[in-house]
């Protein structure tokens, strides 16, 4: 066998010892499986009124949330878009072990998407960065919290983690 040969097989072997001692624990089969879906203007945070939503974009919160939770699969969808947001509940909504929405100014709008939480078998929880009773009276209405499991409300972008908790 010639060196390089030699170098894969040591490599294969130290993957397989890991895959038998460690990988058990983590095997995707007994992970839990979380969205998170984020609504319009959420892409924005980190630059979208700091003073209200914080100066960290929420990519890089993730990466925490990720490191934080290595048991479980963490997966992010965010649009501006209401349909887009009905459609992933209703792509992801059958499979996932729960789902944490952040739909934003449609929380206080959108029949579409209570009627979407509605129609799926994954629990919901609705989570706000900020608290929304502390704002505008507009933003004191949600059509989605009837339909939801729960809602976090005003723990800054620590109420997702609170949300991922919940679901553990």
């Amino acid at each position: 066998m010639d060196r390089g040969a030699e170098q894969i097989n040591h490599e294969y072997s130290k993957y397989q010892f890991f895959f038998r001692t460690f990988a058990p624990k983590y095997s995707i089969k007994n992970m839990k499986r979380i969205q998170i879906i984020n609504g319009p203007n959420l892409n924005l945070l980190g630059k979208r009124e700091p003073s209200v939503y914080g100066s960290r974009s929420f990519e890089s919160y993730l990466e925490e949330l990720k490191t934080r939770f290595p048991g479980v699969v963490l997966s992010y969808f965010q649009s501006n878009v209401e349909g887009e947001l009905v459609n992933k509940l209703h792509e992801v909504g059958f499979e996932a072990d729960g789902i944490i929405l952040n739909a934003g100014a449609y929380t206080h709008t959108s029949i579409a998407i209570a009627d979407a939480i509605r129609s799926i078998t994954s629990p919901v929880i609705e989570v706000h960065i900020s608290n929304v009773y502390q704002r505008e009276s507009f933003r004191h209405h949600s059509y989605l919290s009837q339909v939801c499991k729960g809602c976090i409300i005003g723990f800054g972008l620590d109420s997702y983690r609170l949300a991922i908790e919940s679901f553990l």
